[in-house]
């Protein structure tokens, strides 16, 4: 496209970027750059088109870029990240015993995660990649076995993640893709400590946030691990954010 052409379609679909050499959005799934097995499970799910934060995040996903995305439930943002993370998955070594996982997941409650982990399970089947789900009000013991055998992929609540680091039932050493789903409503739950705790031991950070708006307070718990930071809002927002690193 275009940077004409780039402009129209992000007015078109209700897109918002800001950033230093923000990669243009995609139109068609095969534009994105996705392996042959990830394109497959795409056409088995039936999607038409990419949504507007699958079209502009996948781009910057695949780039390695740092990334704030803001879009409403029901968007498509949960494969706007996941499908760049089995892709990620598969381009690292494969886990020696006693590895923790490539890729991390946080949610502020059991049954996002869960559902985080049953898209996970659907799209990475092909793929043979290992998940688990990670949250409290629960017996450790199955989670704890998970963890043993090797998972490629961990989607946690944050306060049980820190519980099995601290009890040495896995560790972040190998983390590379980080994502914060809901990212202000884990805040809004008091999770900040615990989020900062977790950041600190990752290389790469991927952010999604979700609903509404407190980029002010995101910065502050995650500056310090994102670098040439993307900004991306897609359609539903109501306010006009602005930020500095």
């Amino acid at each position: 496209m275009t940077a004409e052409e780039v402009e129209a379609y992000r007015r078109r679909r209700e897109i918002t970027v800001e950033g230093n050499d923000v990669p243009k959005p995609v139109r068609d799934f095969r534009d994105v750059g996705f392996p042959e097995y990830v394109l497959q499970e795409i056409t088995k799910a039936g999607f038409t088109e990419p949504t507007p934060i699958q079209s502009q995040g996948w781009p910057m996903a695949l780039k390695g870029r740092d990334l704030i995305g803001i879009a409403e439930t029901g968007s498509g943002k949960t494969l706007a990240y996941l499908l760049p993370a089995i892709v990620h998955v598969n381009a690292q070594p494969i886990l020696a015993p006693g590895d923790g996982p490539i890729v991390l997941v946080l949610a502020p409650t059991r049954e996002l995660a869960v559902q985080i982990q049953q898209e996970t399970t659907k799209f990475g089947a092909s793929s043979k990649i290992k998940s688990t789900c990670i949250y409290g009000g629960v017996p450790k013991g199955p989670q704890v076995r998970d963890l043993q055998k090797g998972v490629e992929i961990i989607i946690a609540t944050p306060g049980r993640l820190i519980d099995m680091m601290e009890s040495h039932h896995t560790n972040l050493r190998r983390v590379t893709y980080l994502v914060l789903d809901e990212a202000d409503r884990m805040l809004d739950m008091g999770f900040e400590p615990q989020i900062k705790k977790i950041v600190s031991q990752v290389h790469l950070f991927l952010f999604l946030q979700h609903d509404y708006c407190i980029i002010g307070q995101i910065l502050n718990v995650c500056t310090n691990q994102c670098s040439d930071l993307l900004h991306l809002m897609c359609a539903f927002l109501t306010c006009t954010l602005s930020f500095s690193l």
